[in-house]
Protein backbone atom coordinates (compact mmCIF):
# COMPACT_ATOMS: atom_id res chain seq x y z
CA UNK A 1 0.00 0.00 0.00
CA UNK A 2 1.16 3.50 -0.73
CA UNK A 3 1.28 6.08 2.08
CA UNK A 4 -1.77 7.75 0.49
CA UNK A 5 -3.71 4.46 0.63
CA UNK A 6 -2.63 3.89 4.24
CA UNK A 7 -3.76 7.43 5.10
CA UNK A 8 -7.19 6.66 3.62
CA UNK A 9 -7.36 3.30 5.39
CA UNK A 10 -6.52 4.87 8.76
CA UNK A 11 -9.20 7.52 8.30
CA UNK A 12 -11.75 4.92 7.16
CA UNK A 13 -11.30 2.81 10.29
CA UNK A 14 -11.21 5.77 12.71
CA UNK A 15 -14.32 7.57 11.45
CA UNK A 16 -16.83 4.73 12.03
CA UNK A 17 -15.46 4.29 15.54
CA UNK A 18 -16.10 7.96 16.30
CA UNK A 19 -19.62 7.70 14.88
CA UNK A 20 -20.33 4.67 17.07
CA UNK A 21 -18.92 6.42 20.14
CA UNK A 22 -20.96 9.57 19.53
CA UNK A 23 -24.28 8.05 18.45
CA UNK A 24 -24.28 4.51 19.92
CA UNK A 25 -21.93 4.61 22.92
CA UNK A 26 -23.74 1.86 24.85
CA UNK A 27 -24.27 -0.56 21.95
CA UNK A 28 -22.59 -3.91 22.58
CA UNK A 29 -20.50 -3.67 19.39
CA UNK A 30 -19.29 -0.19 20.37
CA UNK A 31 -18.52 -1.38 23.90
CA UNK A 32 -16.60 -4.39 22.55
CA UNK A 33 -14.51 -2.16 20.30
CA UNK A 34 -13.88 0.22 23.21
CA UNK A 35 -13.17 -2.46 25.80
CA UNK A 36 -10.60 -4.19 23.60
CA UNK A 37 -9.30 -0.99 21.97
CA UNK A 38 -9.48 -2.70 18.56
CA UNK A 39 -9.16 0.36 16.35
CA UNK A 40 -6.39 2.10 18.36
CA UNK A 41 -4.42 -1.18 18.35
CA UNK A 42 -4.73 -1.39 14.56
CA UNK A 43 -3.67 2.24 14.27
CA UNK A 44 -0.75 1.61 16.64
CA UNK A 45 0.45 -1.18 14.36
CA UNK A 46 0.27 1.13 11.35
CA UNK A 47 2.10 3.80 13.35
CA UNK A 48 4.84 1.38 14.36
CA UNK A 49 5.45 0.41 10.74
CA UNK A 50 5.60 3.98 9.48
CA UNK A 51 7.66 5.34 12.34
CA UNK A 52 10.15 2.52 11.70
CA UNK A 53 10.18 3.37 7.97
CA UNK A 54 10.70 7.05 8.82
CA UNK A 55 13.65 6.28 11.06
CA UNK A 56 15.13 3.94 8.45
CA UNK A 57 14.83 6.43 5.60
CA UNK A 58 15.26 9.73 7.40
CA UNK A 59 17.56 8.98 10.30
CA UNK A 60 16.93 9.95 13.89
CA UNK A 61 14.16 12.16 15.09
CA UNK A 62 15.06 15.47 16.65
CA UNK A 63 12.37 17.04 18.83
CA UNK A 64 14.74 19.59 20.35
CA UNK A 65 13.47 22.64 18.50
CA UNK A 66 10.47 23.79 16.54
CA UNK A 67 12.58 23.93 13.39
CA UNK A 68 13.64 20.29 13.89
CA UNK A 69 10.04 19.15 14.36
CA UNK A 70 8.99 21.13 11.28
CA UNK A 71 11.69 19.35 9.32
CA UNK A 72 10.29 15.98 10.45
CA UNK A 73 6.92 16.91 9.00
CA UNK A 74 8.29 17.33 5.51
CA UNK A 75 8.83 13.60 4.97
CA UNK A 76 5.75 11.71 3.73
CA UNK A 77 6.23 8.67 5.98
CA UNK A 78 6.82 10.84 9.04
CA UNK A 79 3.71 12.92 8.33
CA UNK A 80 1.68 9.73 7.90
CA UNK A 81 3.03 8.37 11.18
CA UNK A 82 2.18 11.66 12.88
CA UNK A 83 -1.38 11.62 11.53
CA UNK A 84 -1.95 8.02 12.62
CA UNK A 85 -0.53 8.98 16.03
CA UNK A 86 -3.20 11.70 16.31
CA UNK A 87 -5.96 9.35 15.20
CA UNK A 88 -4.96 6.65 17.70
CA UNK A 89 -4.50 8.90 20.70
CA UNK A 90 -7.59 11.01 20.11
CA UNK A 91 -9.58 7.77 19.88
CA UNK A 92 -8.04 6.53 23.12
CA UNK A 93 -8.98 9.79 24.85
CA UNK A 94 -12.55 9.51 23.54
CA UNK A 95 -12.74 5.90 24.72
CA UNK A 96 -11.40 6.91 28.13
CA UNK A 97 -14.05 9.64 28.35
CA UNK A 98 -16.79 7.09 27.63
CA UNK A 99 -15.31 4.71 30.20
CA UNK A 100 -15.32 7.54 32.76
CA UNK A 101 -18.90 8.32 31.86
CA UNK A 102 -20.07 4.86 32.90
CA UNK A 103 -19.91 6.14 36.48
CA UNK A 104 -20.31 9.87 35.87
CA UNK A 105 -23.55 9.48 33.89
CA UNK A 106 -23.11 12.72 31.96
CA UNK A 107 -26.05 13.09 29.60
CA UNK A 108 -25.33 12.02 25.99
CA UNK A 109 -26.31 15.51 24.78
CA UNK A 110 -23.35 16.89 26.74
CA UNK A 111 -21.02 14.01 25.91
CA UNK A 112 -21.52 14.28 22.14
CA UNK A 113 -19.88 17.73 21.82
CA UNK A 114 -17.00 16.55 24.00
CA UNK A 115 -16.46 13.56 21.73
CA UNK A 116 -16.83 15.62 18.54
CA UNK A 117 -14.41 18.15 20.02
CA UNK A 118 -11.91 15.42 20.81
CA UNK A 119 -12.27 13.99 17.31
CA UNK A 120 -11.84 17.34 15.57
CA UNK A 121 -9.64 19.31 17.97
CA UNK A 122 -8.19 16.75 20.42
CA UNK A 123 -7.39 18.68 23.59
CA UNK A 124 -10.39 21.01 23.22
CA UNK A 125 -12.82 18.09 23.56
CA UNK A 126 -10.81 16.72 26.47
CA UNK A 127 -10.92 20.16 28.12
CA UNK A 128 -14.70 20.39 27.65
CA UNK A 129 -15.13 16.92 29.16
CA UNK A 130 -12.88 17.82 32.10
CA UNK A 131 -14.89 20.97 32.79
CA UNK A 132 -18.21 19.09 32.67
CA UNK A 133 -16.76 16.30 34.83
CA UNK A 134 -15.53 18.84 37.40
CA UNK A 135 -18.86 20.66 37.49
CA UNK A 136 -20.72 17.37 37.90
CA UNK A 137 -18.33 16.25 40.65
CA UNK A 138 -18.77 19.55 42.56
CA UNK A 139 -22.56 19.24 42.44
CA UNK A 140 -22.48 16.11 44.58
Amino acid sequence: MTPTEVFSFANRIAMPMWLLMIFLPKWKVTRFLIDYRIIPVLLALVYAVYIFISIQTGGGMDFGSLASVMELFTAENAVLAGWVHYLAFDLLVGMWMLDQNKTLKIHPVLMAPCLVGTFMLGPIGFLAFTIIKTIKHNQK
